[in-house]
């Protein structure tokens, strides 16, 4: 057995958690669910569709018929402006409450339901980044905004609802789980080494260049060292920023560009219209101490092909969260997808 298919653990340092990684695991065979790849071509207009120009809405409101983006409060928001119920189980400290309150907000990339971030041009990518930077940016001056988190689900095996090409992004009083571990490594290591952490792993990755998948004079997308999404990839800007809003120009066109290189090479690698979910990691409002580096994140659940996805189940929901083929793997097959 080379050293290559052995079994190992890799840290995540951004979660201070392991993943354990079984290469060779693909080779097993596979009589299991199987899904049925929809890549039924759709129109650029659809009657039927909550999100298209000047359709009605589940709750009646009507989109006006726009022409680049357009942003609305979700018509089922999971967060109210209003406080949350108050904690009713004080009587123990085991069972713990706490009131939560926010804004839910959709926002449509192009009046165009038949369309991506893949296929989209870089000049309506350009718009949807400032879209996503201007609602962000209003989220967080509303008062009492502790985090805003954005975030697309693309493909109905990611929970889609509507396939119409949309993001949606919370505001919330509070610092959810995921960013607080965040920001706790980043803070850390920044404390210890005088450096940002995304930072010092980005140039350990640009020398190495074995999980690079693609990059420009701005932006660089890689498979995470320590992804556990099969075909995972993460995009981290060469200079340390902490908001969409902070770009340059420059930046966000060289980000319209990456942004479209990974969803086209997503889409290539198994000839399908490659479900996702993506999400941008800000720094908390207000909290940027020199540690904190915006990074998106790509979560794809396709493992074998169109219609096999990776479950989460059995080891990973009760012990260690486990991938089948090396991030290098992963990162050679996604630079081979790029390049065609």
């Amino acid at each position: 057995m080379t050293d290559d298919a052995r079994s190992h653990r890799r840290y995540n340092p951004l979660l201070d958690e392991w993943v354990l990684c079984s290469p060779g695991r693909l080779a097993r065979p596979w009589q299991g669910r199987t899904e049925t790849a929809n890549d039924t071509p759709r129109a650029s207009y659809d009657a039927a569709c909550y999100l298209c120009p000047g359709n009605e809405r589940a709750r009646g409101a009507r989109n006006p018929v726009y022409e680049h983006t357009f942003a609305f409060d979700n018509d089922f928001p999971a967060l109210s402006p209003h406080t949350g119920a108050p904690d009713t189980h004080a009587s123990h400290t085991l069972l713990r409450s706490a009131p939560a309150s926010g804004h839910c907000r959709v926002i449509c990339y192009t009046p165009r339901h038949d369309t991506s971030l893949g296929s989209m041009g870089t000049e309506e990518v350009m718009c949807t980044i400032d879209a996503w930077a201007v609602e962000h940016e209003a989220l967080a001056r509303q008062p009492g905004t502790r985090y805003v988190q954005l975030f697309e689900n693309r493909g109905q095996l990611m929970g889609a609802s509507n396939p119409h090409p949309h993001a949606q992004i919370w505001s919330t009083d509070f610092v959810p789980t995921l960013p607080a571990r965040k920001a706790r490594a980043q803070q850390a290591y920044l404390a210890e080494h005088g450096s940002d952490l995304l930072g010092d792993y980005l140039a350990a990755e640009l020398r190495s260049d074995e999980r690079v998948v693609t990059a420009n004079a701005h932006w660089v997308s890689l498979v995470p060292f320590w992804a556990q999404w099969p075909f995972q990839t993460m995009l981290i800007p060469r200079t340390r920023t902490t908001t969409l809003g902070e770009l340059s120009p420059d930046a966000r066109r060289a980000l319209a560009h990456l942004l479209g290189e990974t969803v086209r090479a997503y889409d290539r690698l198994f000839d399908c219209e490659f479900p996702y979910s993506m999400g941008w990691a800000a720094a908390p409002v207000g909290a940027d101490d020199g540690s904190w580096r915006l990074h998106a994140e790509f979560l794809p659940p396709l493992l074998r092909s169109a219609t096999v996805r990776k479950f989460v189940v059995g080891y990973e929901l009760m012990a260690e969260a486990q991938r089948d083929i090396t991030p290098e793997e992963a990162a050679a097959r996604l630079r081979a997808a790029a390049a065609k």
